[in-house]
């Protein structure tokens, strides 16, 4: 079962593409742990694309795939995988549908967790960081026991830059800008599939369980 995790930022994509990982035993595929696995294994990919991030510039769709082929290739990817952040660009989907039409492969399910953009301000605006340890805490669905103070070290938290109001609106702005046409994309491919993630997390992995059809 090969599965696409598709989603704005804050849509609780990545938490969905772990439970199902963990529920259909497997892999769940981030383009950040490929980048970072090529290059900490020095393989030619890694070090090309450690190159172009050194300098500050974007890594090549064509070596983001090549990495991405060799992953969904290893072994523990036989009997499906869940992709999360990738694709993120219309001709990211292209080549990949064609690489994998190659191997006589294609995508199972592109399973979009569909959410407002005004919920996802809200939810990540409300997210709460320990610099400290690590801890993360949002102030009305998982809260402190004190206001502001981390319960695993005492140390202060603070509202990352990432999930402040304006800087979340630029990130969905891009989001919608480059990355939503894959949803068309996907249902022209015959293979979106679209869950409510506004629901209760639990909720919204039993409706993805659903679509799956196990």
């Amino acid at each position: 079962m090969k599965i696409i995790m598709l989603g704005a930022p804050g849509a609780g994509k990545g938490t969905q593409a772990k439970k199902i990982a963990a529920k259909y035993s497997i892999p769940h595929i981030s383009t950040g742990d490929i980048f970072r696995a090529n290059i900490k294994n020095g393989t030619e990919l890694g070090l090309k694309a450690k190159s172009y991030m050194d300098a500050g510039g974007l890594v090549p769709d064509e070596i983001t795939i090549g990495m991405l082929l060799d992953r969904i290739h290893q072994a523990d990817c036989e009997n499906g995988y869940v992709l999360d952040g990738f694709p993120r660009t219309i001709p990211q989907a292209e080549s990949l549908t064609e690489a994998l039409k190659k191997n006589g492969e294609a995508i199972d399910f592109a399973v979009n967790v569909d959410v407002p953009d005004e919920n996802i301000i809200n939810r990540m605006s409300g997210r709460r960081a320990c610099l400290n340890c690590g801890a993360t805490y949002h102030i009305v669905y998982n809260a402190p026991k004190t206001e502001n103070v981390c319960d695993t070290c005492g140390q202060e938290l603070v509202l990352r830059d990432d999930d402040k109001p304006e800087t979340v609106k630029k990130r969905l702005d891009v989001y919608h800008d480059q990355t939503q046409p894959l949803i068309d994309y996907y249902k022209n491919e015959g293979v979106l599939a679209e869950v409510d993630g506004t629901l209760d997390m639990e909720d919204v992995f039993q409706a993805i369980v659903k679509i799956l059809g196990a």
